[in-house]
């Protein structure tokens, strides 16, 4: 599983880069500046970074400079600046690819990984691992049909209703659901969601919490008011029936 750092300073947008590339089988850092990028950079083994132009401390073509000067680790720059010798600048100062803003998760993604497979890091079993199609939840017994309070949940159909109307869920929130559901009632920790679904021990917490954060959202629920996926902190999450 490729690790790749966000460096975006706009909340939202950020958010929705890191959903779109775990979405696609990528463990995502991120960062909302400049300075923290280049931290993530010296502390943390990465395969690419996709870095923002305008960061509140630091200008991106100075923080790709300073990331070039450390690392090596292939730089796909986003920018609402499409004036071509800003363009050529930039690729002449390190940048391996340039995407301008706004652009779509599809864009980002496959730009992404053409830069990955040039630079030799885009193996193939990721190339099989955000390939479509069902990859459900593996365990030590088959998932089954499980009914939660109105959750009623469907591994062999890959499908989840709740109150009667099927929920649209991703590949991998289908995976996580499921997998919850087979284990209702108990804790989950999140190392052992990323063994057991993701079947990648190694990667960052924040894979999960991403996925979590959508799966709430589409139970109509926040972590701050959960109804059936409570978190049981420093422990983990659970699946249970609303009270």
């Amino acid at each position: 599983m490729p690790s790749v750092l966000v460096v975006e300073d706009d909340p939202s947008i950020r958010q929705s880069l890191i959903e779109v590339l775990a979405e696609h089988g990528y463990a995502v850092r991120s960062a909302g500046d400049g300075f923290g990028a280049l931290r993530e950079v010296t502390q943390t083994p990465l395969d690419a970074v996709v870095l923002d132009l305008g960061l509140p401390d630091l200008d991106g073509g100075d923080a790709l400079r300073m990331i070039r000067g450390i690392s090596s680790v292939p730089v796909l720059v986003a920018t609402a600046r499409d004036d071509e010798a800003e363009i050529i600048r930039l690729l002449n100062a390190g940048a391996d690819d340039y995407l301008v803003k706004p652009f779509s998760g599809g864009q980002l993604i496959a730009r992404l990984s053409a830069v990955l497979r040039r630079t030799g890091r885009l193996q193939p079993a990721h190339a099989a691992h955000t390939a479509p199609g069902p990859r459900p939840a593996q365990d030590a017994e088959p998932l089954r049909p499980t009914t939660v309070g109105e959750l009623a949940v469907d591994p062999g159909a890959r499908t989840a209703h709740l109150s009667g109307r099927e929920l649209r869920l991703t590949r991998r929130e289908f995976d996580l659901l499921a997998f919850l559901a087979h284990h209702t009632g108990q804790v989950v920790s999140k190392r052992r969601l990323l063994t057991e679904v993701w079947r990648e021990p190694y990667v960052d917490d924040q894979t999960v919490d991403v996925h979590l954060s959508s799966l709430r959202r589409k139970l109509g629920e926040r972590a701050a008011a959960p109804r059936y996926l409570l978190t049981v902190r420093g422990v983990g999450i659970k699946l249970v029936a609303p009270r």
